[in-house]
């Protein structure tokens, strides 16, 4: 039985044929990884260079956060750059890691429904170092985590829908709110740790 439950809600900016959001998740016996990667601007290009980042991280899951973050620097070398978010689970030591360069944010929901925002480090990867920390916490049962990118408003975050233990239910009542024209490639994101 899996021990990380995922919902994803995505959809493009109105008027374009790509979405320029990217994103990978995958549990092992040991590990759940989850990125969302967002190609600056919209359409093709951004799309481009957000999967380079994707597939990246997909090939090197054993590596780091910190060296994740280096090696998809580089590979944006002469290319539309991105924002990116990497959230990591190791059912090991029970601890979560995060951290995220640019408009990606992650909200964190215990089990007594408080939520917390992780506030991204400004930029974007385009080649040039870029400084960022690791957010880590106490990973425990039952807890929910939603990654987003800039599609997804602060007002958005105050829904009371994302306090929902069931992911499902918490991408499909997002989808309903948000049934029309988007303003900017959207992606949310909505993990739940079983143990």
């Amino acid at each position: 039985m899996e021990k990380v439950q995922v919902s994803v809600y995505q959809q493009a900016k109105s008027g374009e044929s790509y979405c320029g959001d990217s994103f990978y998740y995958v549990e092992t016996a040991d590990k759940f990884i989850c990125a969302l990667a967002d190609g600056l601007g919209s359409g093709q290009y951004a799309k481009e260079s957000s999967q380079i980042v994707i597939d990246i991280i997909r090939d090197n899951m054993d590596a780091s956060i910190q060296q994740l973050m280096s090696i998809c620097n580089k590979a944006l070398i002469g290319k539309r750059g991105v924002v990116l978010g990497i959230l990591k689970m190791n059912f090991r030591t029970n601890v979560y890691s995060y951290a995220s360069i640019g408009n990606i944010g992650i909200l964190y929901v215990d089990n007594n429904r408080k939520k917390k925002r992780s506030i991204p480090n400004s930029g974007f990867l385009t080649g040039y170092p870029k400084p960022f920390r690791i957010m880590e916490g106490k990973l425990e049962e039952g807890m929910n985590f939603i990654m987003f990118s800039d599609g997804v408003t602060d007002i958005d975050l105050m829904q009371k829908y994302l306090l929902s233990r069931d992911v499902t239910d918490i991408t499909e009542s997002f989808s309903f709110a948000h049934d029309g024209p988007k303003a900017d490639d959207t992606t949310l994101i909505a993990m739940r740790y079983n143990g």
